[in-house]
């Protein structure tokens, strides 16, 4: 199936103006406000609960057809202020998994009181005052500070920073060649503009599942708000839009089989394996469907089976009795990093499955455990 051209615009477009607009865990607000303000169409129920999850629900065309719940995460990581030095310098804590080899140096930004974002610089030691035995050694946070170019602490409140605010990589977004894209917080900004596409061909294209929409927030910080949106909902099923990590560069060429451009990924086995021991195993009866529907309708899907990352659905299965719950993910390189990269036809191939799989879930869908077919004589 060929490539939509004006899904894959859209997606684009969407993915450069939420990666442009600071988000840290709890902080998330401005993100869902623009996402909230695009969709004006009557046929969108709106709901935001006290955490900040946004809600945006499509009405399926029949009301015994399954309620499905599709979510991505609105919030980055970063960091956040919690030391003001006399000279006006500041010290940080992590939120979320940054990875501190690559903060020296790096352009990030305040929000301040007011909203703005306060330019400033992660303080790195003058390459010709550094000895020798420092040079290959990873820095902890804790020994870090940022430079906002101020003098002292009662300029740097002068501007509206202050204990407790949130930091962020300095905002940035460009196409490279081809269909790839990098930016800081692709991750999950990407999966929040398929998940407005996929709102989107579900108003141009009804279909009979009804399409709760959910754009949650803190899932940098423990994964907490998509369990809430679920425990509200109560859905038939959920299916999370997050990325996931290719071994189409040359550090990562043993990990497994995922490569940008491939097409999305359906995520079969997630496990962080260290901090959250919570993962996801997807369930048969929604990793069949998009399988089918994908052979259907011609459009090339990957597999990912890795440790060392989870998503939201890990709580959201857990709901009630449980959910009929799975990922799907887009091949990202360079994850929680500044120049995060993925490729636009991964993501418009996303939402064109996704799209497909709820037009396919009719008031007869059945969601019972039939893992494996057995082919009769």
């Amino acid at each position: 199936m060929s490539i939509n051209q004006i899904s894959l615009e859209r997606i684009a477009a969407w993915t450069e103006q939420l990666c442009l607009i600071p988000g840290l865990s709890g902080h998330e607000d401005p993100v869902s406000a623009f996402i909230d303000a695009a969709f004006d169409d009557e046929r969108v129920e709106h709901h935001t609960d006290t955490m900040g999850n946004l809600t945006l629900t499509a009405k399926g065309q029949d009301p015994e057809a399954p309620r499905v719940m599709i979510f991505a995460h609105t919030d980055q990581l970063g960091l956040m202020v919690r030391k003001i030095e006399a000279d006006g310098f500041a010290r940080v804590e992590r939120l979320g998994g940054v990875p501190e080899r690559v903060l020296p140096g790096l352009r990030m930004g305040a929000v301040n009181r007011s909203g703005d974002l306060v330019p400033c610089v992660m303080g790195l030691k003058s390459h010709h005052a550094t000895p020798q035995d420092e040079k290959y050694k990873v820095l902890p946070y804790e020994k870090l500070y940022l430079d906002f170019g101020v003098n002292s602490a009662e300029e740097l409140r002068a501007l509206g920073v202050d204990i407790g605010a949130p930091v962020v990589y300095r905002p940035f977004f460009e196409r490279l060649a081809g269909t790839k894209i990098s930016a800081t917080s692709i991750d999950d900004r990407a999966g929040c503009a398929v998940l407005m596409d996929l709102i989107q061909r579900v108003l141009d294209e009804p279909v009979a599942a009804t399409l709760h929409a959910v754009f949650s927030v803190q899932e940098e910080y423990n994964l907490r708000g998509a369990m809430l949106a679920a425990e509200r909902l109560r859905p038939d099923a959920a299916i999370s839009i997050d990325l996931m990590v290719p071994s189409d560069t040359p550090d990562l060429k043993d990990r497994g089989e995922l490569t940008l451009g491939g097409g999305p990924a359906l995520g079969l086995y997630s496990f962080h394996g260290r901090g959250t021991l919570n993962g996801t195993l997807a369930h048969p009866a929604l990793l069949n469907h998009l399988e089918a529907t994908a052979a259907k309708a011609d459009i090339t899907v990957q597999k990912s089976a890795h440790t060392g990352l989870l998503t939201d659905s890990s709580y959201v299965q857990l709901i009630g009795e449980g959910i009929p719950s799975m990922d799907i993910g887009y091949p990202t390189r360079y994850t929680h990093s500044p120049i995060e990269t993925c490729d636009l036809t991964d993501l418009e191939r996303m939402s064109e499955l996704l799209s497909l799989s709820l037009k396919g879930m009719t008031s007869d869908f059945s969601f019972a455990r039939r893992r494996y077919s057995c082919a009769t004589s």
